[in-house]
């Protein structure tokens, strides 16, 4: 990683985000959007983990730096597990952020059934300061269709991400994942032509990623 992390665009590093962080730049991020571990031991079909999902160690100076390079002003979307949700609101409000509003994307499968069928995911919209409302707020509803989880064990659809990429930036705007995992994030902002930054720990998952980012399909949707 011979890259000047302060000003770089459109690229993704294999590393652990937190040391990553420390090398950008305050304010130097427009916008986050992450899907970061639930800290729940998960494990899928196949018998595929999540890293670092087995402890919240990580999570207080994770959410710490984000807030750190996140801009005055500005917005970070976080997907979290429902059932350590105590967890992820004690590390976001002890790094600085404001809750200003909840997202639940609708399934129309079930991911387990267990006393209930879980048919949705969520995540919090997380403010830094007092950032300007949109002018066309998007609804706190969304669809969220099925990837086959083909690319990585939690695989978030491009397609329910686009909206909150358009609806809290601009383009040229620049967008980090420091959980990017196979790349869904990065991939929905260069969609609508903003510069990204993507973060991914396990090396398997940032090839994927950096695959995917790279691929003409990409490039020709972004174009």
């Amino acid at each position: 990683m011979t890259s000047n992390t302060n000003t770089a665009r459109n690229m993704i590093f294999n590393a652990d985000c937190i040391e990553m962080m420390r090398s950008f730049e305050r304010g130097s991020v427009d916008f986050i959007l992450t899907d970061p571990p639930y800290v729940t031991r998960f494990r899928d079909r196949a018998g595929r983990t999540v890293a670092n999902d087995d402890n919240g160690r990580w999570l207080r100076p994770a959410f710490n730096h984000m807030h750190h390079v996140l801009k005055d002003g500005g917005f970070a979307v976080s997907f979290y597990g429902w059932n350590k949700v105590d967890l992820f609101m004690d590390a976001w409000k002890a790094a600085g952020f404001r809750v200003v509003g909840h997202l639940v994307f609708r399934k129309r499968y079930a991911s387990a059934a267990r006393f209930l069928r879980y048919e949705h995911e969520q995540a919090y919209l997380l403010a830094k300061g007092n950032p300007t409302r949109p002018a066309h707020p998007i609804p706190d509803v969304l669809d969220f269709p099925y990837t086959g989880n083909r690319l990585h064990p939690t695989q978030k659809p491009v397609e329910a991400l686009a909206p909150l990429i358009e609806a809290f930036t601009k383009p040229g705007e620049l967008v980090l994942d420091p959980f990017c995992g196979s790349g869904s994030t990065l991939a929905a902002a260069q969609q609508f032509r903003r510069d990204w930054i993507g973060i991914e720990l396990d090396n398997g998952h940032y090839r994927t990623a950096s695959k995917r980012l790279a691929s003409p399909q990409h490039h020709r949707a972004a174009a």
